[in-house]
């Protein structure tokens, strides 16, 4: 199993740290250090994932537990006429995001903020996110990477411009966090709330051909 790059830089810490605690305490002041590196490792696994093949499917870009599906008023939502996907990551997720449609990146925004509890739904307003956008034919897909109040930092790898197939990886936010999906009215979603969903490989609606 491959593990993040944005991941090495705590590890080998952790590591560190487990070393030199065991060459000037004593080899019992290495073990939390040591059972931290091992979190880390967990946290940041990257496992190989297969997406759905189709023209139309919007895959969900993250390993989630489903908030909010359907037509609803949403703080903070784009512009525009939408149907929400909310989800909540915890802890014991796989944190690297998938993109969730094939197509172009229009743009990248970063949005600072509040650290709010991710699972608020406000936090979507008012906590730091960065937001993709991606043309499609039919209109345009948005995701939005939002910290909580133990992800405090988020990865997006994008640049406007680039093209990109579903289920591409293009980032990762650390340490519990959540996203938000803003597909066209016109999608059947095929999902329910409280559902747990596979980032990369569950098909979380259909566009409109």
């Amino acid at each position: 199993m491959l593990i993040d790059r944005a991941g090495w830089p705590f590890i080998i810490g952790a590591l560190l740290v487990a070393i030199a605690a065991a060459y000037f305490f004593g080899r019992a002041w290495s073990v939390p250090f040591l059972i931290l590196a091992a979190f880390f490792l967990f946290f940041f696994r990257d496992p190989e994932r297969t997406p759905p093949q189709g023209p139309n499917l919007v895959v969900s870009p993250a390993d989630a537990r489903i908030m909010a599906a359907g037509e609803m008023e949403w703080p903070g939502a784009p512009a525009g006429d939408w149907k929400i996907i909310s989800m909540f990551l915890s802890p014991m997720d796989v944190h690297v995001n998938r993109t969730p449609v094939a197509g172009a990146v229009r743009r990248v925004e970063y949005h600072p903020g509040a650290f709010l509890p991710a699972y608020k739904k406000e936090a979507g307003e008012l906590n730091e996110w960065t937001e993709v956008w991606f043309d499609r034919p039919g209109g345009p897909v948005v995701v939005r990477q939002i910290v909580g109040i133990l992800a405090r930092r988020i990865v997006c790898r994008l640049k406007g411009g680039e093209q990109v197939s579903a289920g591409q990886r293009f980032g990762v936010m650390k340490f519990g966090s959540r996203i938000d999906l803003f597909i066209p009215r016109s999608a059947t979603i095929h999902i329910k709330v409280r559902e747990k969903v596979v980032g990369g490989e569950t098909t979380l609606a259909t566009l409109a051909p």
